[in-house]
């Protein structure tokens, strides 16, 4: 291995005073629903939001006086931006930061407050790789690798060293694949100090190079980036973080973006934090048991950004109350007399459901002149209680049809 567990040692020193030591938390639900002791690594309330900006200064820092000089200059999907952003700042070094032009705007702004030049080119992370690597020759400027980089990688397995002190009966870690480097580092630290420990590395259906990659024996590139896990949403795996990846990691999974949805809104309910789809994926392979703990055993899910737009979240959180039922839709009609939607409305109350929308249709539904079509949208405390709903409102005499439900598999 080129990267030692002295040297993760080394990059935890330098980063001294910089980072912050995330906090780890039980996920009591997650543990009690699969026989283990599931603990959270919250990464996601990092400074800048990310584990990312451990990889970052830790390269920066280690440049020398005469490469300082010239700034630094990366590419990014949003969370590789911030955390060198904030470690050019933190070191006094002008930085740019190509993301993808469709990169979220909370990452672009977030970015941009840090100090850094932001451009946006290109539909992908590897679009706007490619450029930096153009504006890197035409500016004489470092160019600061996403993730296949030694030093970055030492850096970000300083959150390895953390869980493994942490968690010294830890026998499962489940981890977020984007380029590697995160998982090249945990897993550096980790298989260091904890041999016996499993590594399960997750990306995401949408852009799963590695699986493909493992199986050519060297990085094969996907041709497509289809997921709302943007942090993760790298075509191509890389060299270094590959070879790593093939020596250390004992499997990789993947997961699809209703599962990414449904780790978001649990780790929001459950473990009141926010985080991003990226940050998310390796909680959705646990939710979705693409990865099964061991009866009884210690599991870590580094939750490694929390950097996402909040008009995503709203959809997200909207959308999985859906699919849990906690959200109805049903269809009804009404003699179009004044006073006849009080009655419906008092049975819906009677049911305990909340009313979020009314919405009055007439000529889309070519409903008799005499009649109102009505869709109302409630708010119920679970999929049973939705039922019960539906069936009080048939119970009293209205005709009722229930739309767009769908329910996770338990």
């Amino acid at each position: 291995m080129p990267i030692t567990i002295d040297d993760i040692r080394t990059a935890r020193a330098l980063l001294r005073g910089i980072i912050i030591d995330t906090p780890l938390l039980p996920d009591e639900r997650l543990s009690q629903e699969l026989n283990a002791s599931v603990w959270i690594k919250a990464e996601c309330t990092q400074r800048s939001g990310s584990f990312k900006i451990r990889g970052a200064y830790t390269m920066i820092r280690r440049l020398p006086p005469e490469a300082r000089k010239r700034g630094v200059i990366a590419p990014s999907a949003g969370n590789h931006a911030q955390g060198v952003a904030l470690a050019a700042r933190l070191t006094g070094l002008p930085a740019t930061i190509v993301m993808p032009e469709r990169a979220p705007l909370t990452k672009i702004m977030a970015t941009q407050r840090l100090g850094a030049e932001v451009i946006l080119h290109g539909a992908t992370f590897d679009d706007a790789q490619q450029y930096a690597r153009r504006l890197e020759a035409e500016r004489g400027m470092v160019y600061v690798p996403a993730f296949d980089h030694e030093d970055v990688i030492t850096g970000q397995g300083t959150l390895g060293l953390e869980i493994a002190e942490s968690l010294p009966d830890l026998g499962l870690v489940i981890v977020p694949i984007g380029g590697g480097g995160l998982i090249s580092g945990i897993a550096l630290a980790v298989k260091a100090l904890l041999p016996r420990a499993r590594i399960v590395g997750v990306q995401a259906a949408g852009c799963a190079p590695v699986p493909r990659s493992l199986a050519a024996g060297h990085p094969v590139a996907v041709a497509h980036a289809h997921t709302i896990a943007d942090g993760i949403a790298v075509k191509r795996p890389g060299e270094l973080t590959l070879s790593i990846i093939r020596q250390l990691v004992d499997d990789v999974v993947t997961v699809d973006d209703d599962a990414i949805a449904r780790a978001i809104a649990h780790a929001v309910q459950y473990d009141h934090l926010v985080v991003e789809g990226a940050g998310a994926a390796g909680l959705a392979a646990l939710l979705s048991g693409q990865v099964t703990p061991r009866p009884g055993e210690t599991v870590c899910v580094p939750l490694c950004g929390g950097n996402i737009d909040s008009n995503l979240l709203t959809r997200v959180l909207e959308q999985v109350a859906v699919r849990q039922g906690r959200y109805l839709l049903l269809k009804s009609t009404l003699e179009d007399r004044p006073g006849n939607l009080a009655p419906l409305l008092t049975r819906v109350a009677e049911s305990g459901a909340n009313v979020i929308d009314i919405f009055h249709r007439r000529a889309v539904w070519l409903a008799p002149l005499d009649r109102v079509g009505i869709e109302l949208v409630l708010e119920v405390r679970d999929e049973q209680h939705g039922q019960q709903v539906v069936q009080h409102l048939l119970d009293c005499g209205y005709h009722v049809e229930r739309e767009g439900v769908g329910s996770w598999p338990e």
